[in-house]
């Protein structure tokens, strides 16, 4: 059977990613949407490859989540919850430490806390917890056990924390290494009754755009990302990684893109919404690696897709993120992280050397004004001179 033409406005889109210097808003769209698979994964294999070679990397880190209570009731999310009688809303300092410690034990270097967002601004519980502990809000309680983790574990924290001002980014800057807030869609409409983001005031996409502006004005590695089936259109999933890009191109900070898919669990909203398939996800990782082009590090979790993540490669990761010998993925408990051993194998097996990096990628962490002075000598006992992290340590 004859091989069908692409058509040219297709070839002429994907000769402009070829280039490596990012796509405009229409080719993007083109190739999401009529883009040929195999000639689109080779376009952004390709131009992964002349800046990545043949390395993915990860992060070996501990999860800690500071607290479930959330005020936003996403329709996708299991790890929020409401106050509960006999559960408390916070971890306790000790139950943090532990934890951290636990992971500094089993050789992990980041200690990611992911937490709700603003729960004291409607939870009773929440804000009486915190003012027992001597805390106003749950950020500075945060910026507290961030210190507290980073100065007896020398682990380096990465804080999940959602929505963040100036000052609140401006605190952590001190302790974490780096920082995240998934964009995750950069549409309104969701905001809409029965919308994924109905009821989750803190998923105005402009709050969002707005800290991740704030992080690059104060220079601080952060991560980013799309999360694809939550019921955006092609062009709403195009705008977000733009948007992603508008902000970068403005402060260079951002360190990491993450394209994760939308999985269905039966006790969410959104139970019945249809998951994206494996090569919707790949399209759209293999688009973003066009838009940002080939130094942007972009990212994809491996446990989202069980034993073909390894497929992920030829669409033009370059990195894993976070897998942690010692806690679960609280955000998606159903689905367990490969083991390092396996997860190096896997990626031998199509050609990619797996290398350990720190929660700041090598090419921010050796910028000094990327890294606070107090990090400074915390960071450099777990890096090596290439910038990942330092073998046997």
């Amino acid at each position: 059977m004859p091989e069908l033409a692409i058509p040219y406005r297709v070839e002429t889109a994907l000769e402009r990613g070829i280039e490596g210097r990012g796509l405009a808003r229409e080719d993007a769209l083109r190739l999401l949407e009529e883009g040929p698979l195999e000639a689109l994964l080779t376009t952004a294999a390709a131009v992964r490859d002349r800046s990545k070679g043949d390395s993915v990397s990860y992060s070996r880190k501990v999860f800690i989540p500071l607290t479930h209570l959330c005020r936003d009731y996403c329709g996708y999310c299991t790890f929020r919850a409401d106050p509960q009688a006999g559960v408390q809303p916070y971890m306790l300092p000790d139950e943090v430490l532990a934890v951290a410690e636990a992971g500094r034990k089993a050789g992990c270097k980041e200690a990611l806390f992911s937490l709700g967002d603003q729960p004291e601004r409607i939870f009773p519980e929440a804000k009486e917890f915190l003012k027992k502990l001597g805390f106003g809000r749950t950020l500075e309680y945060l910026a507290a056990m961030s210190e507290l983790v980073l100065e007896t574990t020398g682990l380096l924290p990465h804080s999940n924390p959602g929505v963040m001002n100036g000052e609140d980014l401006r605190r952590l800057r001190e302790t974490n290494v780096s920082v995240g807030l998934m964009l995750e869609s950069a549409s309104p409409r969701l905001l809409r009754v029965g919308g994924a983001h109905w009821k989750a005031p803190d998923k105005v996409p402009s709050l969002r755009i707005r800290t991740i502006e704030n992080a690059g004005q104060l220079s601080m590695a952060f991560t980013t990302g799309v999360l694809i089936g939550i019921g955006e259109t092609p062009e709403e999933r195009v705008d977000a990684l733009l948007a992603i890009r508008a902000a970068h191109g403005k402060y260079g900070h951002v360190q990491e893109v993450i394209v994760q898919p939308f999985r269905a669990k039966p006790d969410i909203r959104m139970a019945q919404a249809p998951e994206p398939s494996t090569e919707d996800l790949e399209r759209t990782i293999a688009v973003a690696r066009l838009i940002f082009g080939g130094e942007m590090n972009i990212q994809s979790p491996p446990n989202l897709l069980s034993e073909d993540y390894p497929d992920l490669l030829r669409a033009g990761i370059n990195d894993w993120g976070g897998i942690s010998p010692v806690t679960k993925d609280f955000i998606n408990p159903e689905a367990a992280w490969p083991q390092i051993s396996s997860l190096a194998a896997r990626s031998a097996g199509v050609g990619f050397m797996l290398r350990e990096r720190l929660a700041i990628y090598p090419e921010f962490g050796s910028r000094p004004e990327f890294v606070s002075a107090r990090l400074q000598p915390h960071l450099r006992k777990l890096q090596s001179e290439n910038g990942y992290a330092r073998e046997g340590v």
